[in-house]
């Protein structure tokens, strides 16, 4: 109960007991032409931002990812640096949200390069509520959760919960209205979304804007 009071205290939309999936295969997320809820993060200072679809500045892309503790999230984002320049150049925000506490998002990278060069916006979703309200969020089986610790990773040290909730890996383009533009989701943590078409769909909602 305490748990569910949280997520009712930081998100402004009502959430039900289980609004999680089962399996990473299962989730529904938001599709294009929704307009996302408004959400409640943390950046890599433990500091509250809030996103409003009625009060956005900026088009913006969200990416989730599993945590610095996922060699695969590793690569991305390093991969993605060859996209984030450009979107920005182009006018849009660009963030990277991962169940890792504030104080983890960049100390749990393992990658040593890319925590010494990464210029990225890193967000804290720790309690999973921003996840849950994209409908990416899915529930870790037991056997999983221990396999992982056997490797050392901790899924309840690295978000501060015991949810064992991860989000499916998945990429968002947000327009300045609010509306989601264009999605990717792939259960497959192994599959990411290349740059080159991140680019070309942020290229054609600028183009559709008139811009």
């Amino acid at each position: 109960m305490k748990k569910t009071i949280m997520i009712w205290l930081m998100l402004p939309f009502i959430v039900t007991a289980q609004d999680y999936f089962e399996d990473a295969t299962a989730v529904t997320p938001l599709l294009p032409g929704t307009t996302i809820p408004t959400f409640t993060v943390q950046n890599i200072q433990s500091e509250t931002i809030t996103f409003s679809p009625d009060k956005l500045k900026k088009p913006f892309v969200l990416t989730f990812y599993r945590g610095g503790w996922c060699p695969y999230c590793n690569a991305h984002l390093g991969e993605m640096r060859k996209a984030e320049a450009q979107l920005k150049s182009l006018g849009f925000d660009v963030f990277f949200i991962s169940p890792d506490r504030p104080e983890l998002l960049l100390e749990s990278l393992k990658d040593q390069e890319l925590k010494a060069s990464i210029d990225y916006t890193l967000l804290s979703d720790a309690p999973m509520a921003v996840a849950k309200a994209f409908k990416v969020a899915f529930k870790v089986d037991e056997q999983t959760v221990e396999k992982y610790k056997q490797w050392n990773i901790d899924l309840e040290k690295t978000s501060g919960h015991k949810h064992h909730l991860l989000p499916a890996p998945a990429t968002f383009l947000v327009g300045t209205d609010g509306v989601i533009q264009f999605q990717y989701v792939n259960p497959d943590y192994k599959i990411r979304l290349a740059p080159s078409i991140l680019m070309a769909a942020a290229k054609d909602y600028l183009k559709r804007k008139g811009q």
